[in-house]
């Protein structure tokens, strides 16, 4: 049997969930379920709030265009949070949306925009960003929803992370021949250290940015290969290679 039921729609709401609960949708979360996947009175759908775990639950509707959820049993239990950061300097808006999703489906616990100097814009949509994030995680099966702190500065991003966690700086420049064995040299002894991925902007890091990172203790600088990938192509490269060496899919 499949670890995960994808024939049931998945739902991210907000509120306590227990057993025989209640949970009233909102306009739109009814509009999907009753009008867009054409479901109706006692069709499953699977819930999840970030904290209890996953939830299946009934329809009850209301009325042709609303609707509530009755809870039942648990069907998965709430894992730990993921602790791989990811950070990164914010890009247009359709190609943003496609960072937020695959860091979420990548592992990312944390998503933090991070302006540079050569970041393409500094108009950020923080909602947008995590409707992005909880649209993967309904998608993918995902019970968390990843930390979203608010975009900071280059120094202040670097400043804020905690001298334990390894920093995967991924650099175009860095002199490194096999990535693998880099991140398992800079991990040392650590089974799993906790991690953290820096992605720039398509312009690269200016001079004193790469300086102030290569000077950060317990940071690791890595090319990702010959060519050179778009920003978003460059994440999701580098978090399967950081997940599939150090992180959880090892």
């Amino acid at each position: 049997m499949a670890a995960y039921d994808f024939t049931a729609p998945r739902l991210f709401i907000d509120r306590p969930m227990s057993a025989a609960a209640t949970l009233p949708l909102d306009r739109a979360q009814a509009n999907y379920l009753l009008n867009v996947l054409r479901r109706g009175p006692q069709d499953p759908v699977l819930v999840f709030n970030g904290r209890d775990g996953e939830w299946r639950a009934e329809i009850v509707q209301n009325g042709r265009k609303s609707a509530d959820l009755r809870l039942g049993e648990r069907t998965r239990p709430q894992p730990a949070a993921a602790d791989l950061h990811y950070l990164f300097a914010p890009l247009k808006s359709a190609r943003l949306d496609y960072i937020a999703q695959k860091a979420v489906e990548m592992g990312a616990g944390t998503i933090r925009p991070v302006f540079t100097r050569y970041t393409q814009g500094e108009r950020l949509n923080a909602e947008r960003l995590r409707a992005n994030a909880i649209e993967a995680a309904e998608q993918c099966g995902i019970l968390a929803i990843p930390d979203l702190p608010a975009a900071a500065r280059l120094p202040i991003a670097l400043a804020e992370l905690a001298p334990d966690r390894l920093l995967v700086f991924c650099d175009e420049d860095a002199p490194v021949s096999d990535p693998i064995a880099a991140l398992r040299a800079a991990a040392g002894p650590a089974n799993a250290p906790p991690l953290a991925v820096l992605i720039g902007p398509e312009g690269g890091f200016a001079p004193e940015e790469r300086a102030l990172i290569l000077a950060r203790a317990n940071t690791v600088a890595l090319s990702l290969g010959p060519r050179i990938l778009r920003a978003d192509t460059a994440a999701v490269v580098a978090l399967a290679l950081v997940q599939s060496v150090l992180g959880d899919t090892r």
